[in-house]
């Protein structure tokens, strides 16, 4: 293992051990902030978002935005291991947070380092690492940007296996209402709320999307949650449901709630409209160097911070997607060292 490569994983190890669940993220703050610090390289924070610009930062030239999150989901019951722990084994990196987004944040950051003090960078970097993904939070990279300058582009950093994610899915969450009538369970009711749910799951089947993304597929529909009722002998006033629905970049948000809302006879109420799909032109210089270098492409049903972002954006780094959220989280030490040789070579062929 080169020296790198061992002060990525260090990081990382050091990562895994402090508690980051979104919105309690400080004390990793705390912990990037320090390396920094120890880097010789001059940081800013606001709240839990660690930020840094190039030595030679010139507001002149164009600005390329390297983003990945430090905050985490809580450990589920699966666990076997202590979730806090950074155990190295076959050559696993295990831990909380080590594949989500960990790999690909120490990655960024020590890539951020190597070009930190060149004279002659063509376009500018910032490197933010910030809180509250995993919860889209408002005192993440939102809040961040309104302090950044413009940037041109980004790479958004979370586990893909190093594939370059050039479009990916947007998130709409609706709270859905059946309305009915309440009464004691004995008495005829023909407006109980319950017996109307199988003509509303199948109102939304019957919503077609017609418009299919040649990298993302089309926009996908799940009922996730159904609630009624609170005891045996009363028919509830209403049904709650739960509509989780991805959305490709060929509509925006608004345009599913209008066809949701058209076509189901229930009170349809979207969390957010925020958390809008993305994509970038082939003919855009990150995907031409991602192409150059060999690097696959692909489009995301994932979620990312990526939706944040106005600018054209990739999203790339070490780990697996897959793993992420799961119990023994882990990604591999040559994950690691593989896609930080591949990022560094991107990152060259965008700035020098």
């Amino acid at each position: 293992m080169n020296n790198k490569n061992q002060n990525n994983i260090e990081l990382l190890k050091d990562l895994i051990s402090i508690p980051s669940f979104s919105g309690k993220e400080n004390k990793s703050a705390d912990r990037i902030e320090n390396w920094f610090r120890e880097n010789g390289i001059k940081c800013s924070r606001h709240k839990n978002n660690i930020y840094a610009f190039n030595k030679y930062y010139d507001k002149k030239k164009k600005t390329l935005l390297l983003n990945s999150h430090h905050d985490t989901v809580k450990p589920n019951e699966g666990y076997t291991k202590d979730p806090f722990n950074p155990e190295i084994s076959n050559d696993k990196i295990y831990g909380l947070g080590s594949n989500d987004a960990g790999g690909a944040l120490v990655t960024l950051l020590n890539t951020f380092k190597d070009f930190y003090d060149n004279k002659n960078l063509k376009v500018n970097l910032i490197i933010a690492a910030t809180g509250e993904e995993e919860n889209s939070g408002p005192n993440g990279l939102k809040c961040l940007l309104k302090r950044l300058p413009p940037i041109d582009f980004a790479i958004v950093g979370e586990p893909t296996l190093m594939k370059a994610a050039i479009a990916e899915k947007g998130l709409i969450v609706f709270d859905c209402i059946i309305k009915g009538k309440a009464s004691h369970a004995a008495h005829p009711n023909s407006e109980n709320p319950i017996s109307k749910i199988p003509d509303i799951i199948k109102s939304f089947e019957k919503i077609r999307f017609k418009k299919i993304s040649k990298l993302l597929g089309p926009v996908k529909l799940t009922i996730t949650q159904i609630n009624a009722g609170t005891q045996h002998n009363v028919v509830p006033s209403s049904v709650e449901m739960v509509l989780d629905v991805r959305v490709n970049e060929l509509y925006s948000n608004e345009e599913i709630v209008e066809l949701i809302k058209e076509n189901v006879n229930a009170d349809v109420y979207p969390r957010s409209v925020d958390l809008n799909s993305s994509s970038i032109s082939n003919n855009h210089p990150i995907v031409k160097a991602v192409n150059e270098i060999g690097i696959p492409v692909y489009g995301s049903p994932t979620l990312s911070d990526q939706t944040k972002l106005s600018c054209p954006s990739i999203k790339i780094g070490p780990g697996d997607s897959s793993r992420s959220h799961t119990a023994n989280e882990f990604i591999y030490t040559n994950e690691i060292e593989k896609g930080y040789e591949i990022m560094k070579k991107l990152i060259k062929k965008l700035i020098i």
